[in-house]
């Protein structure tokens, strides 16, 4: 059974640890940082079988090297970008990634828009095992929130949320940022009345008293309370038009137009 712990780094970045016990083989997601890694490997006798790149941002990939370099037959699996240089194996959609030591394997799907090259990677357990799906999203979804645009485009990653809410809703979000409670108040600005928000705002609040992460989460709750995929709701509707101060035609508008909302009023 797969088994995912949060490595921080950083000021808010997660590093996502993923093992099946009782083997020793590791797996991290978007090792910005080496030394935290090399610490819980060591800490845990484990042995880094793979390294899964999500986007070529230095806070996910900057620690590569220095993973290889203790562990120099780790693969490392990440979208076909010239500026990820330590890849061993370029993955895009429909590539399937195992790791050694593993039966979870990863399905590849391409979810551009925060940057041009951005991939997920989609666990799927072997088939008596009943643990949800897990979605190593990087920065393309958020808890409550979703990635600013660097060099895709807004049109991409409306596409790429809309994917990402086809997916089974027990599947558990694992983004790469605690950037939840300020998402939230973004999100109380486009739905003030919402209950669900509410309740979602206490419960990260509780968490984050015990400096516990509040992520993962479920695509159930984003989908109840993430604005960024709430955008055929009427209320998200009406909140984006008067913020853009003119009817918006379609999904795609209605996300444009909160995303500029969040980047220009609220970041």
């Amino acid at each position: 059974m797969l088994q995912i712990d949060p490595i921080p780094a950083f000021d808010d970045n997660y590093i996502w640890l993923l093992r099946e016990p009782p083997g020793r083989h590791a797996a991290v997601v978007d090792p910005g940082d080496a030394d935290p890694v090399i610490e819980r490997l060591r800490a845990d006798d484990l042995e880094l079988s793979a390294i899964l790149v999500t986007h070529h941002h230095g806070d996910h990939v900057g620690g590569v090297a220095d993973l290889l370099a203790e562990w120099p037959h780790a693969m490392v699996a990440a979208p076909v970008d010239r500026r990820i240089r330590s890849a061993t194996r370029s993955v895009g959609e429909g590539d399937r990634v195992a790791v050694d030591g593993f039966e979870t394997v990863f399905d590849v799907i391409e979810v551009p828009g925060h940057t041009a090259t951005h991939i997920a990677y989609l666990s799927v357990a072997a088939e008596a095992d009943p643990v949800p799906p897990a979605l190593f999203c990087g920065d393309t979804l958020f808890a409550a929130g979703c990635g600013r645009v660097f060099d895709g485009t807004f049109e991409q990653l409306a596409a790429s949320l809309r994917r990402i809410a086809e997916l089974a809703p027990q599947t558990r979000c694992y983004c790469a940022h605690e950037y939840t409670l300020a998402n939230l108040g973004f999100a109380r600005w486009v739905e003030p009345d919402s209950a669900a928000l509410a309740e979602r705002v206490a419960e990260a609040e509780r968490l984050r008293d015990r400096q516990l992460p509040t992520v993962p989460s479920t695509l159930a709750e984003e989908l109840a309370t993430n604005p960024f995929l709430r955008t055929g709701d009427a209320a998200v509707i009406a909140a984006a038009e008067t913020y853009a101060g003119r009817p918006l035609a379609d999904a795609t508008e209605v996300f444009i137009a909160l995303r500029r909302w969040k980047d220009e009023r609220y970041d």
